[in-house]
């Protein structure tokens, strides 16, 4: 008896310690979550905002340089001496007006003496045709001449027939090469260079090949090239508009469109070449300006999330942002797009419309952590 009285004794004794301790671990729980909610609340509101998509629009600003829709150096093509010269720097000339005039007096002798073979064979020719169409003639009666007299006449025809087309050609070379000494405006333009006068000896042969005679260059339309850095180039295409400045005129923004893209990168500069044409016609703008250019950066991209810069957490893990969900914080990871104004696009597969996003990121709010919050009206 005393012994089993002894273990219900210990058995009581060991279940009211079990109760005591579980009764105290309830209450250590109870107490911590408590806790964490305490903090929770005493901790200052994080401002949060809803998620929202957009496009943003900026621009960046690049050199870019004008230049003449055409340009043209004009040089002798023959070895003379310039006569007379009809304009000067800064002349306006239109299409097919006389610049310069030119002298070789032995082009004259050539051509002289071209034109009198040219005569010569024309009269050997005829000749020749004229004793063909007799023997043709007089062999219609048979027995008068012989097969091989008659194809010898009428191939000694077909010879000087050679000979004359010969003469003629050379006589044209002659002539050709004698208008070469008269220099026309290839189009319209401005002279912008005159590198001989009166009496200088130009052509291949002379010193007067090292300068061209003249620089023309179209003045009423210019072309706006900009090398655009390959990051850029999705920005642009034929249809786009940029603005630019140059220093001449600071206060005056000028408009022009894309023409023409080079459609490959420069392998050193790894830039497209891209073209704009520039109307002129009040000639404000010069070939050579260098003028400041506005590329528009505008993605229309109706994918993207625009999120406050502030947002977007730049950890060693990686890009996230920071989503409250049932009052946790949840670390989303996102790509980042274009950045202006104080505003980042993001892109992620876990994000959707108006998920409630802490505006101002920080490693300081933990995964799964509680976040006290509070709604602001825009996301700026």
């Amino acid at each position: 008896m005393q012994s089993i009285s002894k273990s219900a004794m210990i058995a009581v004794t060991a279940v009211v310690l079990a109760v005591i301790w579980q009764g105290c671990g309830t209450s250590a729980a109870h107490d911590e979550e408590a806790a964490k909610k305490t903090a929770a609340a005493a901790a200052p509101a994080l401002e949060t905002f809803p998620l929202q998509k957009g496009t943003l629009s900026s621009s960046i600003r690049i050199p870019g340089e004008l230049t003449a829709f055409q340009r043209v150096d004009l040089y002798a093509k023959v070895s003379s001496f310039v006569k007379k010269l009809y304009v000067d720097v800064g002349s306006e000339v239109r299409t097919g007006q006389l610049l310069v005039t030119m002298e070789a007096p032995e082009l004259n002798a050539q051509l002289a003496g071209a034109e009198s073979r040219l005569k010569s064979q024309e009269a050997i020719y005829l000749s020749s045709k004229a004793t063909y169409d007799r023997l043709l003639e007089t062999s219609k009666t048979p027995g008068t001449v012989s097969q091989n007299d008659l194809d010898i006449a009428f191939a000694k025809q077909k010879s000087d027939l050679a000979q004359l087309d010969a003469a003629k050609a050379a006589y044209r070379e002659i002539s050709d090469t004698r208008n070469y000494l008269e220099i026309r405006a290839p189009f319209n333009g401005v002279i912008s260079q005159r590198n001989v006068s009166a009496g200088a000896y130009v052509g291949p042969a002379g010193k007067g090949s090292d300068l061209p005679i003249f620089t023309l260059q179209e003045q009423r339309k210019l072309r706006l090239v900009v090398s655009v850095p390959e990051a850029y180039t999705g920005y642009l295409d034929n249809n786009s508009e940029v603005a630019f400045t140059v220093r001449a005129q600071p206060e005056a923004t000028f408009k022009a469109k894309v023409a023409r893209l080079s459609g490959a990168l420069d392998e050193q500069l790894r830039a497209q070449r891209i073209e704009m044409d520039v109307a002129n016609d009040d000639k404000k703008l010069l070939p050579g300006m260098v003028a400041e250019v506005a590329i528009p950066l505008s993605t229309g991209s109706d994918h993207a999330f625009v999120v406050p810069a502030t947002a977007v957490l730049n950890s060693t893990r990686g890009v996230y942002v920071i989503k409250v969900v049932d009052g946790k914080a949840v670390w989303v990871p996102v790509r980042t797009g274009q950045s202006a104004e104080g505003q980042t696009e993001i892109y992620g597969d876990s994000l959707a419309l108006n998920d409630v996003i802490v505006k101002t990121a920080s490693e300081e709010i933990r995964e799964g952590a509680p976040v006290n919050h509070r709604a602001v009206a825009a996301a700026k």
